[in-house]
């Protein structure tokens, strides 16, 4: 079954779409399965007939999409011939017409499909599929950063062994801290985040004689890469910062730990209990 906040992110998707055309109808929905999709977010119908209607990999015009990976198009849907038509009764009870079906591609595996769709049959211009094709993309990079966080956390939550493994960990973790800020699930980016204090208090205890420094979240996210090896430049576009930012961030979190070069920021947060 779908994850519930993979929804939200379609849904999110389907009414920057809707904004973005005009389009009066936009719908769509992930695969439950490898062979078969619900469309479970719906704006700007007039009944109920699309809502829930399951779509097979083959099948009518979304099915097709999912079949060939690529975007797919009808001028007037019940007239067209190179789909099969056994959801012409929701479609004719909804009044669609022309109606365009573009796939949420992952790793080269489908994982949605968003329709935008009008009430005559007039052909859908180059803008509309710029944009359905740019909704879906948003789509696909949001499910990214989800299956890498849930990839990272199933990482972590390992018994660390064996030599290197604590260098796994502490890659793990800047990799997490540079995740969080993409997510958009609240719940998710929590989790991660509580991972990551999980994984700094994990390391050795602050020896006594070692004060106390907090440091803002987003110094931390540029440490963290740091500690892992990032350039400045790499930083940045690993966090979505301008270059100019990560350094700001940088600096400042080295004064608040009396450190003078980046090594030694590193290693003050790791005595401070800061990093893993």
């Amino acid at each position: 079954m779908s994850d519930p906040a993979e929804a939200v992110e379609m849904q999110a998707a389907l009414l920057r779409l809707r904004r973005a055309t005009g389009l009066p109808v936009v719908f769509g929905g992930l695969l439950h399965d490898t062979q078969r999709l619900r469309i479970a977010q719906v704006s700007g119908a007039q009944t109920r007939a699309l809502h829930g209607l399951g779509i097979n990999t083959g099948h009518g015009l979304g099915g097709k999409s999912i079949a060939l990976s690529r975007p797919c198009a009808v001028v007037d849907y019940h007239e067209a011939r190179h789909i099969s038509h056994e959801y012409d009764a929701p479609v004719s009870t909804e009044g669609l017409r022309s109606v365009l079906a573009v796939p949420v591609v992952v790793r080269r595996k489908v994982r949605g499909v968003l329709y935008g769709a009008i009430r005559r049959p007039v052909p859908l211009g180059d803008r509309t599929f710029d944009a359905a094709v740019a909704s879906a993309r948003d789509v696909e990079q949001a499910l990214v950063v989800r299956d890498q966080a849930q990839e990272l956390l199933t990482l972590v939550r390992e018994p660390v062994a064996g030599p290197g493994a604590w260098e796994e960990v502490r890659e793990a973790h800047g990799e997490l801290r540079a995740l969080a800020p993409r997510i958009t699930d609240p719940a998710l980016r929590e989790t991660l985040l509580s991972v990551c204090g999980r994984l700094a208090a994990a390391g050795a205890e602050p020896p006594p004689d070692v004060r106390p420094v907090t440091l803002a979240p987003r110094e931390l996210d540029v440490l963290s890469c740091v500690a892992a090896g990032s350039t400045n430049a790499a930083t940045a576009e690993r966090l979505g910062l301008r270059p100019e930012t990560v350094k700001g961030y940088l600096r400042s979190a080295m004064r608040k730990l009396g450190a003078h070069t980046r090594l030694e920021a590193v290693v003050a947060a790791r005595r401070a209990g800061l990093l893993p």
